[in-house]
């Protein structure tokens, strides 16, 4: 097939650090290069991938420290995609809603998954004006938070864990990766460390003022106490090594996280998540296999006296099968071959 993949102009695929919409692209990038898939990525001038690649700007603009808004960029890399569409069999745009335009305009077919949240605007704006795009899922609970969209598939996020070694759990602490939001439940992971007498990593960066402020305010007093660890920013491989060194991985979030990279790669090395019952959370974790699902920290305290007693070898076990590259490639490629054959109806 020749496909055109496009992804957001902000950050290079893969991205060099945090960027999750940019992993997932470029593992599929990679995977369907592989398979002899002829592919042209649309994404900025600095990714690193094995297939074509059209520079949609000349590197990702967060990584020149870019804050405007963006949608003009947004707005170039769909009106080139737009002017080379006839060249391509399939078109398929990681732009969430940026991405609507071109799919209405396209001469050639365009599948759109969507990465964001659903439940709020611009996207839940976007999805029930824009009723016949084709839409594919990253999760059930993203499906559902907006029933109104032609969803036609749901596809789980894929990594390749082949580096990944499976961890000990032996380091004696849980573990926090992602952004210092209280969307994430930054507050409640650092209370759940008070009440469980177990210390909390936290490997996240400080860097903008919103950060900075949850840093002083929840952060900084806990390292003081001798609760928290605060290791900034950290590189995959030491997110790695800290994955299965941990006990479990906290993930007490307060939004209805739409996937959640974190508690695949989490899985992959073997060990737990103590999750919340929100978002996409519960379709990763099955719980009381995989971790437990909590409702509030007096429940994740409790869980963490459980963990001890779960089978670290069959939770990796578990992940590396439902979340690889490969099984993610598969999904798409069926969808793609669905679309092409005039099979694409909306997926109840």
């Amino acid at each position: 097939m020749k496909i055109a993949l496009v992804a957001p102009p902000l950050l290079p695929v893969p991205p060099l650090r945090y960027g999750g919409v940019e992993r997932v692209v470029g593992v599929l990038a990679d995977g369907l290069h592989a398979r002899g898939h002829d592919v042209t990525l649309f994404a900025p001038g600095d990714s690193r991938v094995a297939c074509r690649l059209v520079p949609t700007v000349p590197s990702g603009l967060w990584n020149e420290g870019f804050h405007p808004d963006p949608a003009p960029h947004f707005a170039r890399t769909t009106a080139m995609v737009l002017d080379a569409a006839a060249d391509f069999e399939l078109i398929h745009s990681h732009l969430d809603q940026y991405g609507f335009d071109l799919a209405e305009s396209s001469p050639t077919p365009v599948v759109s998954t969507i990465h964001g949240r659903t439940d709020i605007d611009p996207i839940a704006g976007a999805i029930a004006s824009h009723a016949d795009i084709r839409l594919v899922a990253i999760s059930d609970s993203q499906r559902i938070l907006a029933p109104q969209g032609n969803w036609i598939a749901t596809v789980h996020h894929g990594l390749d864990f082949s580096g990944v070694a499976a961890g000990s759990g032996r380091g004696g602490y849980l573990l926090f990766v992602g952004r210092l939001s209280h969307d994430k439940g930054i507050e409640e992971a650092v209370e759940l460390a008070r009440g469980s007498g177990h210390r909390l990593l936290i490997a996240a960066k400080a860097l903008d003022p919103r950060e900075r402020e949850i840093y002083e305010n929840v952060i900084a007093p806990a390292v003081d106490e001798g609760v928290v660890d605060f290791l900034g920013e950290v590189d995959e491989a030491e997110r790695d090594r800290l994955l299965g060194a941990a006990m479990a991985t906290v993930m007490l979030s307060r939004w209805p996280e739409p996937f959640g990279l974190v508690a695949i790669e989490s899985l992959a090395t073997g060990t737990p998540l103590i999750a919340t019952r929100v978002g996409a959370l519960p379709d990763i974790v099955i719980d009381g296999r995989d971790g437990y699902i909590v409702d509030d920290v007096a429940a994740g305290v409790a869980a963490v006296t459980l963990i001890g007693g779960l089978d670290r070898a069959r939770i990796r076990a578990r992940a590396l099968e439902r979340f690889s590259a490969a099984r993610m490639v598969d999904d798409y490629v069926a969808v793609y071959e669905r679309l092409l054959a005039g099979r694409v109806h909306s997926d109840p």
